[in-house]
């Protein structure tokens, strides 16, 4: 059984059954039966055309969980629309999936979450796992997620700054099981950019290609963090940063700032410097003071006050650090940082210590745990 082909066959089936007439939720659950039906079916009978097979079962099943005394009639004249054996066009609905996923009604951690389960194939369980949240509590927001998209028509066109953020999110999702979700989110980016003459549409390729050319560096063989500064940049893809970098360098000529640019010209910064001694972080405050300007994100500031500490040194970052909430995601991670650079390490241990506790994956709870033994392991030797 071809996992990747059902996987891919899956947007397009899942877009047919809306544009004829099915409502998105009762579609999403009809083209899951039909993929377990593939499953069961295909490995001993498999069909001469897939696409047409899927389509034809999952219309079926659609029709099946529709069907009531009341409406008969109706439901069965749409019996005869039913595929007819025989080629599908091929068609990615993908992208338009995301439109409709990505309704400016949904919260962006609602729109991601249906846009997972429904065009990128992740299980509840997997997206419940990814935001740290119980199965059932996932299950209720992506219901209620697809309860309020099945009222849109399928034709409408979508909001074009919800679609980004959610592709944006899908790309940050990583590459966690067995979809490579950041590949998948570049290749919408492009067909996104090629449809949309849009600065912040090209921003946001060039922040992802440049984030990607990275990828390779970003852990150890065992899955350990590696952080920024100590990644082997020799390994780092030149051919994706000289593109990402051409990319943005279009965008921001046209003079039409956007967040996306602006943390794409950081990456842009961090790419740039052949050794991390090197990295131009009096540019990279200016951007971040822009990216505030935009955003006014606490999680940006916090960025920001890591990129004061290596321009101005660690007590300016620490300044910076103290006008923002200390129970923001991370927080701790950044001033046990800080406190480290400033050479307080036993206040770096205990907040390293700390953070390992609160930390929003097993990675990086190990990555702290890492640094605070390490600084502990110093402190002993030192005395």
């Amino acid at each position: 059984m071809d996992d990747a082909l059902l996987r891919s066959l899956t947007p397009s089936v899942l877009g047919i059954l809306v544009r004829r007439g099915a409502d998105f939720a009762a579609a999403e659950d009809a083209v899951q039966d039909a993929l377990v039906e593939a499953v069961r079916v295909w490995p001993a009978d498999p069909p001469q055309d897939p696409k047409g097979w899927l389509i034809t079962v999952a219309w079926r099943r659609f029709l099946d969980a529709t069907r009531a005394d009341a409406a008969r009639r109706r439901r069965e004249n749409l019996l005869d629309e039913e595929p007819a054996p025989g080629p599908v066009p091929t068609v990615d609905d993908t992208l338009q999936l995301y439109f409709l996923c990505a309704h400016p009604s949904l919260t962006p951690s609602s729109a991601v979450a249906l846009t997972l389960r429904a065009v990128g194939g992740l299980t509840t369980r997997q997206i419940a796992q990814a935001y740290l949240v119980p199965e059932a509590t996932m299950a209720q927001r992506i219901s209620r997620a697809k309860r309020t998209v099945s009222a849109v028509r399928f034709d409408q066109p979508g909001d074009v700054a919800t679609v980004l953020r959610v592709l944006y999110l899908v790309f940050n999702e990583g590459y966690s099981g067995d979809v490579d979700l950041a590949a998948e989110a570049i290749r919408l980016t492009r067909q996104l950019a090629a449809a949309i003459d849009h600065p912040e549409v090209a921003g946001l390729l060039a922040l992802m290609l440049l984030h990607h050319s990275r990828r390779a560096t970003r852990t150890t063989p065992d899955g350990a963090l590696v952080p920024l500064a100590e990644q082997d940049r020799s390994r780092w893809d030149t051919t994706l940063i000289a593109e990402g970098v051409e990319i943005l360098q279009a965008a921001l000529a046209r003079d039409r700032l956007g967040e996306f640019q602006a943390q794409a010209a950081i990456a842009a910064l961090y790419a740039d410097a052949p050794k991390a001694e090197e990295t131009d972080w009096v540019q990279i405050v200016e951007w971040y003071d822009e990216l505030v300007r935009l955003t006014d994100s606490p999680v940006v500031r916090l960025n920001r006050a890591v990129a004061v500490g290596e321009a101005d040194g660690p007590r300016a970052g620490l300044a910076a650090l103290a006008a923002l909430d200390d129970a923001l995601p991370r927080h701790t991670a950044v001033a046990a940082y800080l406190h480290e650079r400033d050479g307080d390490l036993a206040t770096a241990a205990r907040l390293y210590a700390e953070a390992a506790r609160t930390a929003p994956n097993l990675a990086e709870r190990d990555h702290l745990t890492r640094q605070a033994a390490r600084i502990n392991t110093q402190r002993s030797h030192s005395h």
